[in-house]
Protein backbone atom coordinates (compact mmCIF):
# COMPACT_ATOMS: atom_id res chain seq x y z
CA UNK A 1 0.00 0.00 0.00
CA UNK A 2 1.13 3.65 -0.99
CA UNK A 3 1.19 6.68 1.19
CA UNK A 4 -0.12 9.87 1.76
CA UNK A 5 3.63 10.60 1.41
CA UNK A 6 4.67 8.84 -0.97
CA UNK A 7 1.57 10.57 -3.32
CA UNK A 8 2.64 13.83 -2.41
CA UNK A 9 6.39 12.77 -3.55
CA UNK A 10 5.36 11.82 -6.58
CA UNK A 11 3.07 14.54 -7.68
CA UNK A 12 5.89 17.22 -6.48
CA UNK A 13 7.86 16.20 -9.42
CA UNK A 14 5.86 17.87 -11.74
CA UNK A 15 7.08 21.41 -10.38
CA UNK A 16 10.73 21.94 -12.23
CA UNK A 17 11.97 23.09 -8.94
CA UNK A 18 11.41 19.75 -7.10
CA UNK A 19 12.68 17.55 -10.17
CA UNK A 20 16.26 20.02 -9.79
CA UNK A 21 15.81 19.81 -5.63
CA UNK A 22 15.63 15.69 -5.89
CA UNK A 23 17.59 15.26 -9.21
CA UNK A 24 14.54 13.13 -10.43
CA UNK A 25 11.73 12.78 -13.53
CA UNK A 26 8.56 10.93 -13.59
CA UNK A 27 7.88 8.47 -16.54
CA UNK A 28 5.13 6.64 -16.93
CA UNK A 29 3.54 3.54 -19.28
CA UNK A 30 4.93 0.20 -20.51
CA UNK A 31 6.51 1.92 -23.43
CA UNK A 32 8.15 4.88 -21.71
CA UNK A 33 9.62 3.04 -18.45
CA UNK A 34 10.49 0.20 -20.87
CA UNK A 35 12.95 2.34 -22.89
CA UNK A 36 14.37 3.92 -20.37
CA UNK A 37 15.37 0.85 -18.44
CA UNK A 38 16.20 -0.48 -21.83
CA UNK A 39 18.75 1.92 -22.84
CA UNK A 40 20.55 1.70 -19.20
CA UNK A 41 18.88 3.95 -16.88
CA UNK A 42 17.99 2.87 -13.63
CA UNK A 43 14.98 3.65 -11.78
CA UNK A 44 15.50 4.87 -7.87
CA UNK A 45 11.49 3.45 -7.47
CA UNK A 46 9.29 1.94 -9.72
CA UNK A 47 5.29 1.67 -8.56
CA UNK A 48 3.91 -1.08 -10.76
CA UNK A 49 0.43 -3.31 -10.86
CA UNK A 50 0.97 -7.24 -10.17
CA UNK A 51 0.00 -7.75 -14.15
CA UNK A 52 3.34 -5.27 -15.43
CA UNK A 53 5.35 -6.72 -12.79
CA UNK A 54 4.68 -10.36 -14.34
CA UNK A 55 5.43 -9.33 -17.53
CA UNK A 56 8.67 -7.53 -16.66
CA UNK A 57 10.41 -9.09 -13.66
CA UNK A 58 13.09 -6.16 -12.42
CA UNK A 59 15.77 -5.90 -9.80
CA UNK A 60 14.91 -2.15 -9.29
CA UNK A 61 12.95 -0.95 -5.82
CA UNK A 62 9.84 -1.60 -7.26
CA UNK A 63 6.20 -1.15 -5.08
CA UNK A 64 3.55 -3.31 -5.96
CA UNK A 65 0.10 -1.18 -6.42
CA UNK A 66 -3.23 -1.30 -7.36
CA UNK A 67 -5.00 0.24 -10.49
CA UNK A 68 -6.30 2.45 -8.03
CA UNK A 69 -3.68 3.13 -6.10
CA UNK A 70 -1.84 4.24 -9.19
CA UNK A 71 -4.36 6.15 -10.62
CA UNK A 72 -3.89 8.43 -7.27
CA UNK A 73 0.19 8.45 -8.22
CA UNK A 74 -0.49 9.07 -11.69
CA UNK A 75 -0.43 12.40 -13.42
CA UNK A 76 -1.82 10.72 -16.81
CA UNK A 77 -5.60 10.22 -17.11
CA UNK A 78 -5.64 7.09 -18.25
CA UNK A 79 -2.40 5.22 -16.03
CA UNK A 80 -0.65 2.22 -17.74
CA UNK A 81 0.40 -0.29 -15.20
CA UNK A 82 4.03 1.29 -14.20
CA UNK A 83 5.50 4.53 -13.39
CA UNK A 84 8.62 5.34 -12.23
CA UNK A 85 11.39 7.75 -11.05
CA UNK A 86 14.64 8.00 -13.12
CA UNK A 87 17.70 10.01 -12.06
CA UNK A 88 17.90 13.38 -14.58
CA UNK A 89 20.94 12.39 -16.82
CA UNK A 90 24.30 14.89 -15.36
CA UNK A 91 24.86 17.04 -18.91
CA UNK A 92 27.21 19.25 -16.56
CA UNK A 93 29.78 19.78 -19.39
CA UNK A 94 27.59 21.20 -21.42
CA UNK A 95 29.36 21.32 -25.01
CA UNK A 96 29.69 17.79 -25.42
CA UNK A 97 29.25 15.66 -28.67
CA UNK A 98 26.84 12.57 -28.92
CA UNK A 99 28.84 8.93 -28.70
CA UNK A 100 27.70 5.61 -29.98
CA UNK A 101 29.56 3.80 -27.40
CA UNK A 102 28.22 6.26 -24.62
CA UNK A 103 24.26 7.24 -25.10
CA UNK A 104 24.66 9.82 -22.06
CA UNK A 105 22.51 8.05 -19.36
CA UNK A 106 25.70 8.54 -17.11
CA UNK A 107 24.76 10.49 -13.80
CA UNK A 108 27.98 11.48 -13.56
CA UNK A 109 30.14 14.59 -14.88
CA UNK A 110 31.92 13.59 -18.54
CA UNK A 111 35.04 14.35 -20.18
CA UNK A 112 34.66 17.01 -22.41
CA UNK A 113 34.71 16.69 -25.78
CA UNK A 114 35.15 19.09 -29.56
CA UNK A 115 31.96 20.06 -30.13
CA UNK A 116 32.04 19.74 -33.79
CA UNK A 117 31.83 16.66 -35.15
CA UNK A 118 32.25 15.85 -39.17
CA UNK A 119 29.98 13.19 -39.54
CA UNK A 120 27.18 14.24 -37.26
CA UNK A 121 23.59 16.69 -37.72
CA UNK A 122 22.53 18.30 -34.13
CA UNK A 123 19.80 19.84 -33.68
CA UNK A 124 19.56 23.69 -31.26
CA UNK A 125 16.29 24.78 -30.03
CA UNK A 126 16.19 28.71 -29.80
CA UNK A 127 13.76 29.09 -26.95
CA UNK A 128 10.63 26.49 -27.55
CA UNK A 129 7.97 27.04 -25.02
CA UNK A 130 6.06 24.22 -25.36
CA UNK A 131 6.21 20.94 -23.83
CA UNK A 132 4.47 18.89 -26.26
CA UNK A 133 6.25 20.37 -29.22
CA UNK A 134 9.95 19.25 -27.80
CA UNK A 135 8.67 15.93 -26.76
CA UNK A 136 7.80 15.58 -30.48
CA UNK A 137 11.23 17.22 -32.00
CA UNK A 138 12.64 14.64 -29.14
CA UNK A 139 10.82 11.86 -31.31
CA UNK A 140 11.89 13.13 -34.81
CA UNK A 141 15.64 13.41 -33.86
CA UNK A 142 15.47 9.72 -32.63
CA UNK A 143 13.34 8.54 -36.05
CA UNK A 144 16.09 10.38 -38.37
CA UNK A 145 19.39 9.41 -36.27
CA UNK A 146 19.98 12.65 -34.45
CA UNK A 147 21.43 11.71 -30.77
CA UNK A 148 21.96 15.58 -29.92
CA UNK A 149 19.42 18.32 -29.41
CA UNK A 150 21.35 21.38 -27.83
CA UNK A 151 18.59 23.06 -25.87
CA UNK A 152 18.79 27.23 -24.75
CA UNK A 153 18.44 27.58 -21.32
CA UNK A 154 14.63 29.24 -22.10
CA UNK A 155 13.48 26.18 -23.50
CA UNK A 156 11.06 24.18 -21.45
CA UNK A 157 12.52 21.59 -19.15
CA UNK A 158 12.89 18.51 -21.09
CA UNK A 159 12.59 16.65 -17.85
CA UNK A 160 9.03 17.89 -17.38
CA UNK A 161 6.37 14.74 -17.34
CA UNK A 162 4.50 16.34 -20.28
CA UNK A 163 7.93 16.27 -22.40
CA UNK A 164 8.69 13.13 -21.55
CA UNK A 165 5.48 11.49 -22.46
CA UNK A 166 5.65 12.84 -25.49
CA UNK A 167 9.08 11.37 -26.42
CA UNK A 168 7.21 7.79 -26.31
CA UNK A 169 10.43 6.81 -25.05
CA UNK A 170 12.54 8.75 -27.39
CA UNK A 171 14.40 10.30 -24.25
CA UNK A 172 15.74 7.45 -23.46
CA UNK A 173 18.20 7.55 -27.27
CA UNK A 174 18.60 11.35 -27.57
CA UNK A 175 21.22 13.60 -25.68
CA UNK A 176 19.63 16.89 -24.04
CA UNK A 177 21.84 19.58 -23.40
CA UNK A 178 21.37 23.00 -21.99
CA UNK A 179 23.57 25.64 -23.40
CA UNK A 180 23.84 29.66 -23.95
CA UNK A 181 23.35 29.04 -27.78
CA UNK A 182 26.39 32.23 -28.40
CA UNK A 183 28.54 30.24 -25.79
CA UNK A 184 27.78 27.32 -28.47
CA UNK A 185 28.72 29.24 -31.58
CA UNK A 186 31.56 30.38 -30.06
CA UNK A 187 33.35 26.63 -29.89
CA UNK A 188 32.56 25.69 -33.79
CA UNK A 189 35.48 26.56 -36.62
CA UNK A 190 34.96 29.69 -38.52
CA UNK A 191 33.52 27.13 -41.40
CA UNK A 192 30.95 25.01 -39.35
CA UNK A 193 27.52 25.15 -40.88
CA UNK A 194 24.60 26.59 -38.82
CA UNK A 195 21.14 25.88 -40.44
CA UNK A 196 18.37 27.95 -39.40
CA UNK A 197 15.13 27.98 -40.85
CA UNK A 198 13.55 31.81 -41.75
CA UNK A 199 10.80 33.21 -44.32
CA UNK A 200 13.56 34.75 -46.63
CA UNK A 201 15.75 31.67 -46.27
CA UNK A 202 16.80 29.73 -49.65
CA UNK A 203 14.56 27.25 -50.47
CA UNK A 204 15.84 24.04 -48.47
CA UNK A 205 14.96 21.91 -51.61
CA UNK A 206 17.59 23.15 -54.06
CA UNK A 207 20.06 24.59 -51.44
CA UNK A 208 23.42 22.63 -50.76
CA UNK A 209 23.25 20.80 -47.55
CA UNK A 210 25.88 19.08 -45.83
CA UNK A 211 26.31 15.87 -43.72
CA UNK A 212 26.69 17.50 -40.36
CA UNK A 213 25.98 20.94 -38.64
CA UNK A 214 23.36 22.28 -36.58
CA UNK A 215 19.84 22.75 -37.12
CA UNK A 216 18.22 25.73 -35.53
CA UNK A 217 14.92 26.00 -34.85
CA UNK A 218 12.88 29.09 -32.91
CA UNK A 219 10.66 29.60 -30.73
CA UNK A 220 6.71 29.32 -31.67
CA UNK A 221 5.46 32.81 -31.82
CA UNK A 222 8.47 34.71 -32.51
CA UNK A 223 10.86 32.19 -34.47
CA UNK A 224 14.84 32.10 -33.83
CA UNK A 225 16.25 35.40 -32.04
CA UNK A 226 18.11 38.04 -33.31
CA UNK A 227 21.18 37.19 -31.35
CA UNK A 228 21.12 33.28 -32.99
CA UNK A 229 19.76 34.57 -36.65
CA UNK A 230 23.16 36.29 -36.97
CA UNK A 231 24.91 33.45 -35.90
CA UNK A 232 23.16 31.51 -38.93
CA UNK A 233 25.63 30.57 -41.71
CA UNK A 234 22.94 29.01 -43.66
CA UNK A 235 19.04 30.33 -43.59
CA UNK A 236 17.10 27.99 -45.07
CA UNK A 237 12.87 28.10 -46.26
CA UNK A 238 10.41 25.78 -46.27
CA UNK A 239 8.25 26.90 -49.00
CA UNK A 240 4.74 26.76 -49.39
CA UNK A 241 2.92 25.67 -52.59
CA UNK A 242 -0.27 28.01 -52.40
CA UNK A 243 1.97 31.04 -53.37
CA UNK A 244 1.73 33.29 -50.43
CA UNK A 245 -2.02 31.86 -49.25
CA UNK A 246 -1.78 29.91 -47.29
CA UNK A 247 -1.06 29.45 -43.24
CA UNK A 248 1.48 31.54 -41.76
CA UNK A 249 3.51 29.49 -40.37
CA UNK A 250 4.50 25.98 -39.65
CA UNK A 251 4.66 24.05 -36.09
CA UNK A 252 7.83 23.90 -35.02
CA UNK A 253 7.92 20.19 -34.78
CA UNK A 254 6.29 19.86 -38.06
CA UNK A 255 8.49 22.13 -39.66
CA UNK A 256 11.54 20.31 -37.71
CA UNK A 257 10.57 17.02 -39.48
CA UNK A 258 11.03 18.23 -42.93
CA UNK A 259 14.17 19.75 -42.42
CA UNK A 260 15.41 16.67 -40.96
CA UNK A 261 13.82 14.73 -43.46
CA UNK A 262 15.56 16.47 -46.60
CA UNK A 263 18.66 16.24 -45.05
CA UNK A 264 18.44 12.18 -44.64
CA UNK A 265 16.72 11.81 -47.76
CA UNK A 266 19.93 13.35 -49.50
CA UNK A 267 21.31 10.52 -47.44
CA UNK A 268 23.10 12.85 -45.42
Amino acid sequence: MISKNQIKYVRQLEQKKFRKAENLFIAEGHKVVGDLISAGYRPTQLFATKEWLCQHPSDAAYIEVTDDELARLSLQQHPQQVLALFPIPDYSTALVMPSKANNGISCTSQAAKPIANAKSLSILLDNVQDPGNLGTIIRIADWFGIDTIYCSTGTVDAWNPKVIQATMGSIARVRIVYVDPIELFDTLPTDYPIYGTFLDGENIYTQNLTPYGLIVMGNEGNGISDAVRARVTQKILIPDFHNGNTADSLNVAIATAITCSEFRRRGL
